[in-house]
């Protein structure tokens, strides 16, 4: 089941009627990689030639994240960015953050996976989620 199906049959199953602002936003998150802001999805619909306000993508946003379907992502850059969360075991992965351009990558690491199971373990901890992101600087930005 992809990320949208799933999407949609857990708020439909939990009594949401589906409305042109969601269908647009679940859409876009659909495609895009990873860490959008909210007006890169809003510039993402209208491209796709749909018109949605703000409001309307912050609301559908807010209810994704509390049904666990998107996370909120603070990279430090003084906006949220937004990305759709797959099961644990497809497609998970954490951020690199250059300080200077702002360029933002996705890594996996089984190792590092590895490691917080293994934290989590020795503590007695039940991590819900997690999520690490680093910072420094981009090839690019280290050459210039």
């Amino acid at each position: 089941m992809s990320w949208t199906e799933r999407t949609e049959e857990t708020l439909r199953q939990a009594g949401y009627r589906r409305g042109a602002a969601r269908r647009i936003v679940v859409s876009v998150l659909a495609r895009e990689g990873c860490c959008v802001t909210v007006p890169e999805i809003v510039d993402a619909a209208r491209r796709q030639g749909h018109d949605v306000g703000l409001a309307s993508v912050y609301r559908v946003l807010d209810l994704l994240t509390e049904k666990g379907l998107a996370q909120k992502i603070e990279l430090g850059e003084g906006r949220a960015r937004y990305e759709r969360v797959e099961p644990q075991h497809e497609r998970h992965h954490h951020h690199l953050v250059c300080t200077d351009c702002g360029r933002i990558e996705p890594f996996s690491d089984e190792e590092l996976e590895t490691a917080l199971r293994r934290v989590e373990e020795e503590t007695g901890f039940a991590v819900a989620s997690h999520d690490v992101l680093l910072r420094g600087s981009c090839d690019d930005c280290r050459a210039a």
